[in-house]
Parts: structure tokens; sequence; C-alpha cells
């Protein structure tokens, strides 16, 4: 099990390195078209696309400390790794982000409302068109390991392939004689990038803080109390070590089985767990029946 997991976070590495490749492609386009151009939304997905090589390379990252074994400081190994780098990730994204929503609005005053070049809006839809590309191969990927983190950066993928189509929508808006629908886009990319860094920001903070899902905390519960010889569940509880649950249980067995019968129902519940949930760890504690037999 825990070489697969290993396994697992090493195909992942493969969405992590196309989406950087990608990404460095993308952003030079966009941002030399962009200037050339003299589009402030195209620019703007520019350094959309400059955050998300940002993060590509923080998952990158995150996924090879992953994979590091357990040390001595390290006893529970290094999945978290993956976490941390996300959480650093999305503080460059939403400064970023930050930065091009302050230069789009100064434009709307400083900027001149002259339509920006049509070969700004070509080049975003070709963008979109390899970025949504790009999202079919990693979301086939993520579903293929059960990986979380390369199944959000497909989700990523595919808003970088919308943000693009609504850029040429902006562009194309301002040939008409509505120059103010360039910058106006380039505001709604730069809302875009902070949204994306908090809910990046949100969910690495709520999984590095023990958060976890209730709902799914009830179905490990009733996957154990269907398993032969578990009386109750007196308690369970269960945290992330980076995209891989650990859970702790405390269930009730009939008071008079000898070690082997409890013992052998404890693997039986750690492996429903397992084999059903793709659980990392499961750590059962035992305790007698307190009912009158």
């Amino acid at each position: 099990m825990m070489d697969k997991k290993y396994a697992d976070l090493k195909l992942g590495e493969r969405a992590a390195i196309l989406s950087i490749f990608t990404y460095i492609i993308l952003a030079s386009v966009k941002l030399f078209i962009g200037n050339s151009s003299d589009s402030q939304a195209l620019k703007a997905d520019g350094w959309n696309n400059f955050t998300d090589i940002i993060a590509s390379v923080a998952v990158l990252i995150g996924l090879r400390l992953s994979q590091k074994p357990a040390d001595k400081d390290h006893p529970y190994g290094h999945w978290k790794a993956e976490t941390v780098a996300s959480l650093i990730a999305s503080f460059i994204m939403m400064s970023v982000g930050l930065q091009v929503l302050f230069q789009a609005v100064s434009s709307f005053f400083t900027h001149s409302r002259q339509a920006p070049d049509l070969v700004a809006a070509y080049t975003a839809i070709a963008c979109g068109m390899v970025m949504f590309f790009v999202y079919r191969i990693n979301l086939r990927l993520g579903k293929k390991i059960n990986s979380q983190a390369v199944k959000a950066a497909a989700k990523d993928n595919f808003s970088d392939s919308m943000v693009s189509f609504g850029t040429a929508v902006g562009i194309f808006g301002a040939q008409l004689n509505l120059g103010f629908l360039d910058p106006l886009a380039a505001c709604i990319v730069g809302l875009l990038i902070c949204k994306t860094a908090w809910g990046i920001f949100r969910e690495t903070t709520h999984y590095l803080t023990d958060g976890f899902d209730v709902l799914l905390i009830d179905n490990y519960k009733k996957t154990i109390l269907h398993t032969d010889g578990v009386k109750a569940v007196k308690e369970i509880k269960a945290r992330n070590y980076g995209n891989s649950p650990v859970v702790d249980v405390v269930i009730t067995v009939n008071q008079k089985l000898d070690i082997t019968d409890a013992h052998d129902i404890s693997s039986a519940v750690e492996n429903a767990l397992i084999n059903e949930f793709n659980v990392l760890e499961v750590h059962v504690h035992i305790e007698p029946d307190e009912e009158k037999q």
C-alpha cells in the first residue's frame, strides 16, 4: 500500500511538469503579444499564467518532498510537504493577483480607450484551447492515481482556459468601440487570481490544522460497524498526511474473545477502510464490550 502511494506521487509529477512547461510558453506569448498589441486583458492573463508556474513548481517540489521516507525527525514521513508548498504558492498568487488588479483599475483612468490589436484576441483563443487540452490530460491522470493535488491542478487548468476565452471576449468587445471592456476583463482576471489564491489558502490551512470532512468520517464509521465482530465505535478521528487520510478509531468487541480473535477484527477494520477509501493508515484500539453477555 505504501509503495503504491509513493508510486502515485511519482506519477503525479508528470502533471506538474506538463503544467509548468505549458504555462512558461503561454505566459511568455501572452505577455509579449499583450505588450505589443496594447491589451491590458491579455497581459493580465499572462501574469495569471505566471502565478500558475509558481503554483505548479510548488506542487512539484511538494510531491518530491512527500516521497521522502520517514526519518529520525519526521517519524510520520513528509506527506505534508505538498500542503505546505501549496500554502506558500497561495501567498505568491495573491500578491500577483492584487498587482494585476491594481494595474487594471489604474488603466481605467490612465490608459487610452483605443482597442487592442485583434491578434491579442486570437492569441487568447489559441492559448485557451491549449490549456483545455492540458486540463483533459491532467484530469485523466488525477483520476487514474486518485490524487487530489493533480485533480485540483486540472481544475486550475480548466479555469485558466476559461479565463483565456473570457479575455478574448473582452478584446473583441473593445473592437466594437467598447474600449472599457479590455481593462474590465483585466480586472476580472485579477479577481480570479485572488479568488484562486484564497481557495488554496483556505483548503491548505484546513488540512494543516487537522480539519477533516465530517461526512467522510461518518462513512468510515458505517463501514467499521458493518465489519464482523465490531459491537460499537466509541471514538473515531481522522487527519490528512498530505492527501492521504489517517484514521484513529476505538471499537468495542465481545469481551470473551481471546487476543488473537480481537486482533483479527482489528485487521479486518484496517483492511476495510484501506480498500474502500484508500486510507493510508488505520490505528485501531480495541476495548471489551461492557454490555452483559
